[in-house]
């Protein structure tokens, strides 16, 4: 079951993705992506996790300890629940970014390609967002007063 689990989590991601990625324009992607609960199913698959074994999740979690994280990750359970946080997290994120570069103008092609970096590699995909998001920020320049 946990297996099962563990490959369903991205797969009850995938399709929201595929909208951000694949269909920017289609005027039901914004729609869709409109409630920040398309995070839910993945975090669903947390909580099945998280509840029966949140006595030995709480200890790592509230004092970490790299001994402790690394012995709750080796668990079949461990792995499927950081997946689940992971998948969630990097949704919720490429949702954000997905809303800030349609309010933003930022070119769809570009981020399509940086919302598929976040799906592998969350963290450089942010950074790589913020700098096209900063690279695209109007240059502002002073308002002169009449003295």
């Amino acid at each position: 079951m946990t297996a099962a689990l563990f490959q369903l989590t991205f797969y009850l991601a995938a399709p929201f993705w595929a909208l951000m990625i694949l269909a920017p324009r289609w005027s039901w992607t914004p729609r869709v992506l409109a409630s920040p609960w398309v995070t839910l199913l993945p975090l669903a698959i947390y909580l099945w996790f998280a509840v029966p074994y949140f006595g030995e999740l709480w200890p790592v979690v509230s004092q970490p300890d790299l001994e402790a994280l690394r012995a709750y990750l080796a668990q079949p359970y461990g792995a499927a629940l950081i997946w689940a946080q992971l998948i969630a997290f990097d949704l919720f994120i490429g949702r954000w970014m997905y809303f800030e570069a349609r309010s933003r103008g930022l070119p769809t092609v570009l981020v399509s390609m940086i919302l598929l970096l976040t799906i592998f590699l969350s963290p450089i995909g942010l950074i790589a967002f913020l700098a096209l998001r900063e690279a695209r920020r109007p240059v502002r320049r002073p308002v002169e007063t009449a003295a």
